[in-house]
């Protein structure tokens, strides 16, 4: 009489054939195998690459003059008019040059620019990591149409685990609740596979490393 199987017990068998065959690992040095290769780029090279890449803009500045130069060179092309900075030590920088803001939300449905800090750049993927934490929250680099970040030398990093230990540094315990990474603008492609920026953020993102505020 045959006996009658069913498939689970069938599955079931085969699971336990497979574990008890021996069966050599084909990639045995995988955990030391790096995901990347190896990094012989400045940093700024590498970040302006890879943002340029995803349709960013990125501009080296010397000091606090040489940004808010090019910054006023931007606001004449664009015709920009309703500029937001809700961060202190932006809002300082801008003022030192007499650059026009808004520092409150007044009239924000019409925000044009968006100026913000961040936590991070990343080399690697030219992203910008930002956070809750900063005063800017979570409106001004998602709203206006363009958005302007201005960064140190010293936050740009090679990968992400470096922005990650950055953050840490910083906050310690009291780490933000919300932490994203932006890279180029917004996009997408869900409409017959075309690609369309600025859908659902800023059209376009301008990266300012600023290697002296002073």
């Amino acid at each position: 009489m045959k006996e009658n199987v069913s498939s689970k017990e069938l599955m079931l068998k085969k699971i336990r054939k497979a574990l008890l065959e021996k069966r050599d690992n084909p990639y045995p040095n995988l955990e030391e195998i790096p995901v990347y290769k190896h990094n012989d780029e400045l940093l700024e090279i590498l970040f302006a690459e890879q943002l340029t890449g995803v349709s960013g803009n990125f501009i080296f500045c010397e000091n606090g003059i040489d940004f808010v130069e090019n910054i006023l060179e931007l606001a004449d092309k664009y015709k920009w008019r309703k500029i937001y900075c809700w961060e202190e030590e932006l809002q300082q920088l801008l003022k030192e040059y007499e650059f026009p803001f808004y520092s409150t939300d007044k009239d924000f449905d019409m925000a044009e620019v968006g100026i913000t800090s961040c936590e991070a750049l990343i080399a690697r993927n030219g992203s910008v990591m930002v956070s809750n934490k900063q005063a800017s929250g979570r409106r001004l680099s998602i709203y206006p149409h363009h958005h302007i970040v201005i960064a140190r030398t010293g936050q740009l990093v090679l990968d992400l685990k470096d922005a990650f230990q950055l953050i840490k540094n910083k906050y310690g315990a009291n780490m933000p609740s919300m932490i994203s990474t932006i890279t180029g603008p917004s996009r997408t492609a869900d409409i017959e596979k075309t690609l369309v920026l600025g859908a659902h953020g800023p059209k376009e993102i301008f990266v300012f490393l600023v290697d002296d505020f002073s």
